[in-house]
């Protein structure tokens, strides 16, 4: 299977740095507390030459006395600067983070309807969740682990070229290999980084549909099925997790082997300098110090390859998101209330990357005060037929008119404002119920309204019996309520906006029969005045439409008005049939 090549690192690394243009002030503290600690740990290796001559070899007792407390100085300095590091780093970083996340979920919500159909939500969730902190962890925190290590590896060549330059440049015959090792690990980090959150969003994903739908899988018999797909996926993952460690440690041994041929022909040439007397015993304490310190300090700059690739690789499927097109708004016309006129004029719509269009042809006329309804089999286009009103989804042929304009020439704002929505998947926050109803643009609504708004809906009854009445919380997803009772919160938000056209998606179609009967009784008090569209799954609540539109494989086949329909005999009289047939025997 081919795998598409990841991008090369550094473009994105430096399109990251822009992230971190607010956060300058900060950074620049981290750098200079960076480069102290790093001088202090050079001067207080440079301070064991002294140490050594004056106390093991002069054993000058003077000197000797004022030497421990310099170490400790040195020390109160060096926290003193990894503390500031420390703090203005983390701060940096975070907050980079969190600029991530709220742009990429901003930028989800301008996206089109079609990016929902093609990416699962949990996949969009670990872009805003482990991606984002991955970005932090390549920007900032990788960052930190470079340039202090990088600092210290300089503090402590400078120590070592002061000491001897002999024995310093015949130990850095060994930079280029592995200058070569780190590139080499740097690599297979970012091929295997990619894979590794692809992998977390498929995991996600799995467990996602597994949890959220329990009770099918339960009462189906799918646990082992499920159990068995997850494990598999969970497998993978592990596997790729595991080369990552491999890689890492192959290469963290590769660093230390090469440190202990380094330190190897450091005792080799310093014993030749030392016997020539152009090494004391404190400058080879020296070196031997600072060439013990630049060892550990590779091996962090390898490992931190594993953070810096898998940011990186995160950075890129964030900006994948950043950098998709937004929804269409060219539309300049403006809209303060609509009349509710809408035609279709051979409209045709098609999915990205599906050869059977969606929808073709369909021609009608909804007027305001009427109700259009919209029946078919499943699979035959209504949701999509509707989604094209308000531009959740693009045409692909023929017009959409509202008022007797394209709808592509109005604001997108100012068309949805003219539109409300009642789906039968309710969508509700964990909030109060005056939060859910009085939601978005409609915040701050009067309570009056708000209350006939309930009222209206059939809401009330359910309301007032609540501990806390219309300011009462309901759970995530409403999930303190029933189906009716939030469907009627749906309604009484529908209300509240008092938009001149009314979308109605299977509104009543998972209800049982009282709380049908309450919802129902609640969007007949909703719809006049409005120009309305149904799509019905119940046939017999559309008895009484103005018209009636039969959609079948994406095509319009029948319209007429409930009557005209059963009387011609067609797909509806037949869809009608075989909902009302009576049972064999009654």
């Amino acid at each position: 299977m081919n795998r598409p090549k990841p991008a090369a690192a550094w473009p994105i690394y430096r399109r990251l740095t822009a992230f971190a243009k607010k956060y300058r002030g900060l950074l620049l503290l981290a750098l200079v507390g960076m480069v102290i600690e790093a001088a202090a740990g050079g001067a207080f290796t440079k301070l064991m030459e002294p140490i050594v001559n004056e106390t093991f070899v002069v054993k000058d007792a003077k000197n000797s006395a004022w030497l421990p407390l310099a170490i400790v100085g040195l020390f109160v300095l060096r926290g003193i600067a990894g503390y500031l590091t420390d703090y203005n780093m983390a701060r940096s970083g975070r907050g980079i983070a969190r600029d991530m996340r709220v742009q990429v979920l901003g930028k989800y919500l301008r996206l089109p309807g079609l990016r929902f159909d093609t990416e699962p939500v949990p996949s969009m969730l670990v872009r805003l969740g482990s991606d984002s902190d991955q970005v932090a962890q390549a920007t900032i925190d990788a960052a930190k682990v470079m340039l202090q290590q990088s600092f210290q590896i300089i503090a402590a060549l400078v120590v070592m070229f002061w000491t001897s330059w002999q024995v310093t440049l015949a130990v850095l015959v060994l930079a280029p290999p592995l200058a070569w090792v780190m590139d080499k690990v740097g690599k297979r980090y970012r091929q295997v980084s990619h894979r590794i959150q692809e992998s977390s969003a498929h995991l996600m994903q799995s467990a996602d549909q597994s949890l959220s739908n329990h009770q099918e899988v339960k009462i189906y018999g799918a646990r082992q099925a499920e159990f068995e797909r997850y494990s598999a996926l969970a497998d993978k993952h592990m596997k790729l997790s595991l080369k990552v460690e491999s890689t890492r440690s192959i290469s963290s041994a590769m660093v230390q082997l090469m440190g202990s041929v380094g330190l190897a022909l450091l005792l080799f040439v310093a014993g030749r300098e030392a016997m020539a007397g152009r090494l004391s015993a404190g400058g080879f304490v020296a070196l031997m110090l600072a060439m013990m310190a630049i060892i550990p300090s590779l091996k962090q700059l390898t490992n931190v390859q594993n953070m810096l690739q898998r940011g990186v690789a995160s950075a890129e499927r964030l900006f994948g998101v950043l950098d998709a097109p937004d929804e269409v708004d060219t539309g300049t016309l403006p809209l303060h209330r609509a009349k509710g006129l809408i035609e279709f004029r051979d409209v045709g719509a098609r999915y990205v990357g599906q050869a059977e269009p969606a929808l073709q042809g369909i021609s009608f006329d909804a007027r305001p005060g009427t109700v259009t309804a919209i029946v078919g089999r499943s699979g035959s286009g209504k949701s999509t037929l509707v989604k094209l009103i308000p531009r959740f989804y693009d045409i692909e042929a023929g017009q959409v008119l509202l008022d007797g304009h394209p709808i592509e020439e109005y604001r997108l704002a100012d068309l949805r404002r003219q539109i409300a929505l009642v789906g039968q998947q309710v969508m509700l926050f964990d909030g109060s119920i005056a939060d859910n109803v009085a939601y978005g643009e409609m915040a701050g609504a009067d309570p009056a309204s708000l209350e006939r708004a309930v009222r209206g809906a059939n809401a009330m009854e359910f309301v007032e019996r609540l501990p806390e009445g219309l300011q009462s919380g309901i759970g995530a997803n409403g999930g303190r309520l029933s189906g009716g009772q939030r469907q009627r919160v749906a309604i009484a938000r529908a209300m509240l906006k008092d938009a001149p056209i009314l979308i109605l998606d299977e509104a009543t179609a998972a209800l049982d029969t009282e709380s049908e009967r309450l919802v129902q009784d609640a969007l007949e008090k909703l719809m006049p005045d409005r120009t309305t569209l149904v799509i019905a799954h119940r046939l017999s609540t559309i008895e009484h439409a103005d018209q009636v539109l039969v959609l079948d494989q994406g095509r319009l086949v029948e319209r007429g008005t409930h009557a005209e329909l059963l009387a011609r005999g067609g797909l509806y009289a037949h869809l009608h049939q075989m909902q009302f047939r009576e049972p064999a025997g009654a």
